[in-house]
């Protein structure tokens, strides 16, 4: 009696969490984590091997294609210097590598699905980056990932939403947090490893490496390929159907307002892999008992690095203040995440008034500002994105999130072109100026806009 009375106490067989998130997530958390990896340590190196090597004489006439490229940039830009063509170039690149998730939405909402997508989005960034190992295939290597990244980040971002009830926006913002510090995971380690590689042993070792990595985040998918649920045409099919009705798109809307506003923080903010390199490079005192440290270091190692290390701090936070009544809104998440690009970007503003080379601190007080500002604004957008678009268009939508990146990188490329023209405390006051016009427009327009997406999500 006493054996059959234990035998009914036991207790049940607790269900496998990842990170108290559904399991699957942490298929789709290591896939990011490798591919992030892989983009940022080549995006680290990409603006000085550019402005220090390939775009120098000896080097800038192997390259297949690019007297075409050149001029069709001049013909647009006017003549750019070494640095105007790199900095350009490193907006286009980081520009269209978040556009093309628009058109990847569409293909797999519409033809292949979301799993097959991100498959081959995976097979595309692999060739590219080894392409980025050799000088003549250097505009092949560019082309390669921006393709692939279409299909693989709006496509992988939203099976992240999938995993939720419609109606778990808690579960959901906390969900795309970890994912984002998967992200955040492989862009520490990636400019580490590949920067550290590049300066002792050439660049093109530290683009192979990124491109070897890049196959892990494949194999990683694949493996957890089985337990991730499709929405290729069939799944959609029912509701293609069905026009959308007033409420959706007043939704999709306020989406899209939301999205523009996000476009004056990821400005000031991408700028740090951009110029943030060149300034850091010219300005800093980057020798620490007895080392050089890699300029690849700085940028988003730093800054990602603190986006894993404040997410737990962020969530007890966002706890307390959901048990108090006060936790913000999306919204204003988003425009507290611009108010710290801007205070960031004050933090070079003054480091650059200094004279001689500067102590590393100030760019990793930089780099630590951003970070933080990082967790309050993506996540909570790609969160946003997830709960308030229409089934059918949840793919298509998130490409259209990815779509302000497009928009911000490319003006980062045209605003680095200014560098040369003014002074570098000018240049980051300027880039504070921009955050801030974010934050204020998310400010003022919370209320408004959250009325509209808070209906939304009422029956």
């Amino acid at each position: 009696m006493i054996v059959l009375e234990s035998t009914l106490t036991m207790p049940a067989k607790r269900a496998r969490t990842f990170f108290g998130q559904p399991p699957t997530l942490g298929f789709l958390a290591f896939t990011e984590a490798w591919e992030r990896f892989s983009y940022y340590g080549m995006t680290s190196l990409l603006v000085l091997y550019m402005s220090q090597a390939l775009f120098m004489p000896a080097h800038i006439g192997n390259i297949a294609g690019f007297a075409a490229y050149r001029g069709t940039l001049e013909s647009v830009f006017g003549k750019m210097s070494t640095l105007a063509l790199a900095s350009q170039t490193y907006g286009l690149y980081t520009g269209f590598v978040y556009f093309t998730p628009l058109l990847g939405g569409w293909i797999a909402d519409r033809f292949i699905g979301r799993r097959n997508a991100v498959v081959a989005g995976a097979l595309l960034m692999s060739g590219g980056h080894i392409a980025m190992a050799f000088d003549r295939s250097f505009l092949l290597a560019l082309f390669l990932p921006i393709s692939g990244c279409g299909l693989l980040k709006g496509n992988i971002s939203t099976q992240v939403g999938q995993l939720y009830a419609e109606n778990d926006a808690v579960g959901r913002t906390r969900g795309f947090s970890i994912f984002s510090m998967a992200i955040n995971v492989g862009a520490v380690a990636g400019p580490l490893t590949c920067g550290l590689l590049a300066q002792l042993y050439g660049w093109h070792v530290g683009f192979g490496l990124a491109g070897l990595l890049m196959l892990f985040a494949l194999a990683t998918y694949l493996a957890g390929y089985r337990y991730l649920n499709e929405s290729a045409r069939s799944a959609a099919a029912p509701e293609l159907a069905t026009p959308l009705t007033a409420k959706q798109k007043r939704a999709i809307g306020a989406l899209i307002v939301v999205m523009l506003i996000t476009i004056p923080h990821s400005i000031a903010f991408y700028q740090n892999s951009n110029i943030g390199f060149v300034w850091i490079n010219a300005h800093v005192d980057r020798i620490v008992a007895g080392f050089q440290l890699p300029t690849a270091w700085f940028g988003t190692a730093v800054d990602s690095f603190i986006s894993i290390v404040c997410i737990p701090f962020l969530f007890a936070l966002w706890r307390w203040q959901d048990r108090h009544g006060g936790e913000p809104g999306e919204i204003a998440k988003i425009g507290i995440g611009a108010a710290l690009a801007a205070i960031a970007n004050l933090v070079l503003a003054g480091a650059a008034l200094l004279p001689g080379r500067v102590s590393p601190l100030f760019p990793i007080f930089y780099e630590t500002i951003l970070g933080v500002a990082f967790i309050w604004q993506w996540p909570t957008l790609l969160a946003l994105v997830s709960r308030v678009a229409p089934q059918r268009l949840k793919s298509t939508l998130m490409g259209a999130a990815f779509l302000t990146l497009f928009v911000s990188n490319t003006i980062i490329g045209r605003i680095g072109a200014l560098y040369e023209h003014m002074t570098p405390a000018e240049f980051w006051s300027m880039n504070a100026a921009i955050a801030a016009t974010g934050a204020v427009l998310a400010f003022v327009l919370r209320k408004p806009l959250g009325r509209v997406l808070d209906a939304h999500g009422r029956n």
